[in-house]
């Protein structure tokens, strides 16, 4: 995964990658794998908008789609070789991915996408733009964060909005210039970033301003959830778990019990929380995050999103492994 993309073809038939319904069975508890064939390249986000359609996306501009829930994967050409890091639907219909410096967009759920934005570097001085995460705090209203690179070191940070829906795009100065990774809203008016040196950035305003909030650690910050407007969850670097209960106004540690990496976290309801990271780790806790217990991953594999949709839960990774969970 790459931390420190033009009309897209219809997808063909021939592409689509086939697994057994067997695979899927209650009866095989736990996380399951499934293997894609992406040329041994890494994915690095999952999202599903229903407990049928699906993407999943990676280096090497890997997109697929499934439509029956996982038990099939429709590989979708695109028109670049960008890792794609994010993908995010606003609603059913209208969906964004970020691949290398580029926006993309579909308004027919998917079935084709277009380049809504390129940051070029004659925009930043010759540097290099990497978006990382997309999160939509209404219809009309999205925002992107990511960094800014010159031969491989972080210069600074990247923040950019569209208040028409994705049309276009505008760069904001953020209070920070360490690469910022992950955003999240959980109403038009209040969102959190987060990214290295232990940033997070918090709006209560609907992203016209933002302010630094104390993490109280110093390492890489990957990903932030929130519930509603007091509770949500940070993972980063060497099993750091934070979690707040006032809006990020104080933040502490969860005992994870590990040094591993974590990358991605979410709350399916207020109490059942699930993280995952390097080396197949997975944790879940049923106590609002205040305890983490391990869980078998039947993988080794690097994992760098999970999402749960109502029962199903999904995390992706490294060398195409895909895990998928169904809860009781």
């Amino acid at each position: 995964m790459n931390i420190t993309r033009l009309n897209l073809t219809r997808f063909s038939v021939a592409t689509i990658a086939l697994f057994s319904i067997a695979s899927f069975v209650r009866a095989q508890a736990g996380w399951v794998p499934i293997k894609l064939n992406t040329a041994g390249n890494d994915l690095n986000t999952v999202y599903f908008v229903d407990s049928k359609r699906g993407w999943v996306g990676g280096d090497g501009g890997y997109l697929s789609r499934t439509e029956d829930g996982g038990q099939s994967w429709i590989r979708q050409q695109v028109k670049t070789t960008a890792a794609i890091n994010d993908i995010y639907f606003r609603d059913k219909e209208a969906g964004f991915f970020l691949a290398g410096n580029s926006i993309f967009i579909t308004r027919d759920n998917g079935q084709s996408w277009t380049q809504s934005k390129i940051f070029s570097p004659e925009e930043f001085d010759g540097a290099e733009v990497e978006l990382y995460s997309v999160r939509f705090s209404s219809k009309k209203k999205g925002w992107v964060v990511g960094s800014v690179s010159k031969r491989d070191r972080v210069v600074d940070s990247v923040l950019v909005y569209t208040d028409d829906g994705g049309d276009t795009w505008r760069r904001q100065r953020a209070p920070s210039r360490l690469e910022l990774i992950h955003i999240d809203f959980v109403s038009d008016k209040r969102g959190w970033i987060v990214g290295d040196g232990g940033t997070i950035l918090f709006t209560r305003d609907g992203g016209q301003s933002w302010t630094k909030q104390n993490a109280g650690v110093n390492g890489t910050l990957y990903h932030v959830d929130f519930r509603d407007d007091k509770n949500g969850w940070v993972v980063g670097e060497r099993g750091v778990l934070l979690r707040t209960s006032d809006g990020g106004e104080t933040w502490s540690a969860s005992p994870t019990n590990s040094n591993v990496t974590l990358l991605s976290v979410q709350f399916v309801n207020d109490d059942e929380g699930w993280a995952v990271g390097r080396a197949g780790t997975i944790l879940r806790s049923s106590d609002q995050g205040r305890s983490w217990t391990p869980q078998q991953s039947t993988t080794k594999q690097n994992l760098y999103s999970v999402i749960f949709n109502k029962k199903i839960g999904w995390a992706v990774g490294g060398a195409g492994i895909i895990l998928r969970y169904e809860r009781e």
